[in-house]
């Protein structure tokens, strides 16, 4: 019990920390050494040769482990999104389909230009530095409360595409190391909860946005609000290339290369992009040398949430908690769901939980004889639901510093977005599981 209690302490303090800013390189080996010191786990080796049984030998493996696994595909990725970005084929992707909807439909316009785009395989923090100026644009045309703007990037960006079938997310292929299974893994339902969600969260989006507006909410400028300064754009058409590319090649590689066909599929869209936009290219060099720290930061953050689940999951309070998760009445699919899902909460990170929870409880579920193609969508679609809390690097980032906003003003509406509605998604696809989809 006293492991257990630890833990929890552990991981309010993460949250608590994450929250003040702290960075998780920092945050995390604090209560990694929290949950250790409240479990009698040593902190260090007695020999000075770190092991699985000691707590800085934990932490490294799965740090270490994460980054060992993954970090081709952050690097290729960010290097993508920074590609696109520097060549305008970003911008010029989302300028097209916000133009092409219109400032009477702002808030539509901005998550459909999320959707291309993080389809694509263009990162989730690109894609928001991206869309912003122009989406800024779009809400002082239609004089709409630019609070909302985190929510309509937050919607298109991670609650539809970043967990759905095919998506070239990396949350979307965690779970093809564990399961065996495709990208493409129960698509049907993955199908349904996207139509579901895009329906009831675009409803409920205009609503918060009309309800505000009633109330005399407006667009309100603020001095250094940035603007399109950019004139010439590579074709829209021809920037959609790259992007078509990484979903064909990923798809058609996946048999023969399994996860490391997104690598390729990456690198290829990092090639098309610069072929397309190579006129427009204002500095390549720059770019991929951004996009490698991004990198870095990316897996860095990820791996060390992961390092410390690693620490979490050699104490006895991690047993007991997740013999009480797997030994809850109902179907193996929901449980699993549930368990990632509030791993993903704890921790702030959609694939940190999933990186912490599969190992343990796919062998588990795989051997009750759970569907893997089930168990992959449940798991990928909870990772996308409670990770959304006020501590996640994607909701502090994109409502701080991508849209200067504040959390008391933001957050309610993002959270709308990006918790409640793909929790409706995640029921959707029981449903369709217990229809036999």
């Amino acid at each position: 019990m006293l492991s257990l209690l630890g833990l929890l302490a552990g991981l309010a303090l993460l949250i608590v920390m994450a929250m003040r800013g702290v960075s998780l390189f920092i945050a995390t080996p604090v209560c990694a050494a929290v949950v250790a010191l409240s479990s009698g786990l040593p902190l260090l080796p007695p020999d000075g040769e770190p092991a699985v049984t000691d707590a800085l030998g934990s932490y490294m493996q799965g740090f270490s482990g994460f980054i060992a696994s993954w970090f081709f595909m952050f690097l290729f990725g960010c290097i993508f999104g920074k590609l696109m970005q520097d060549s305008g084929a970003a911008d010029s992707v989302a300028r097209w389909v916000l133009r092409t909807i219109g400032p009477r439909h702002a808030a539509l316009a901005i998550v459909i230009a999320c959707i291309v785009l993080t389809y694509g395989g263009v990162s989730l923090f690109v894609v928001a530095f991206s869309v912003y100026p122009t989406a800024l644009s779009l809400f002082r045309a239609a004089d709409l409360p630019r609070r909302f703007i985190p929510a309509a990037l937050g919607f298109g960006s991670i609650s539809i595409t970043m967990t759905a079938a095919g998506s070239p997310e990396i949350q979307n292929w965690i779970p093809i190391k564990y399961l065996g299974t495709s990208p493409w893994a129960a698509w049907q339902a993955s199908l349904a909860a996207a139509i579901v969600m895009a329906i009831i969260g675009q409803a409920w989006l205009n609503w918060m946005i009309g309800r505000a507006k009633a109330r005399g909410e407006r667009f309100e400028p603020r001095e250094g609000d940035p603007v399109d300064s950019r004139q010439v754009l590579p074709s829209p058409l021809l920037s959609l290339v790259p992007l078509l590319a990484v979903l064909v090649l990923s798809f058609l590689l996946h048999e023969r290369l399994h996860t490391a066909a997104l690598i390729v599929a990456l690198l290829a869209g990092c090639v098309l992009t610069a072929a397309v936009g190579w006129r427009h290219l204002q500095a390549p060099g720059a770019a991929l040398g951004a996009g490698s720290a991004d990198a870095l930061i990316a897996i860095g953050n990820t791996a060390a949430v992961v390092g410390f689940g690693a620490v979490a999951k050699a104490v006895p309070g991690f047993a007991l908690a997740v013999d009480w998760i797997t030994h809850l009445p109902g179907h193996g699919v929901v449980n699993a769901a549930f368990a990632v899902a509030v791993i993903a909460a704890m921790t702030g990170s959609a694939s940190g939980g999933q990186a912490i929870a599969l190992p343990i409880l796919a062998p588990l579920y795989l051997a009750q004889g759970v569907d893997p193609s089930q168990l992959h969508r449940s798991v990928a679609l909870a990772s996308g639901t409670l990770d959304a809390m006020p501590h996640n690097g994607y909701i502090v980032t994109t409502i701080r510093a991508v849209c200067g906003e504040t959390h008391k003003a933001a957050y309610f509406p993002m959270a709308a977005m990006t918790v409640v509605v793909p929790l409706i998604g995640l029921a959707v696809a029981f449903t369709m599981f217990a229809l036999g989809f």
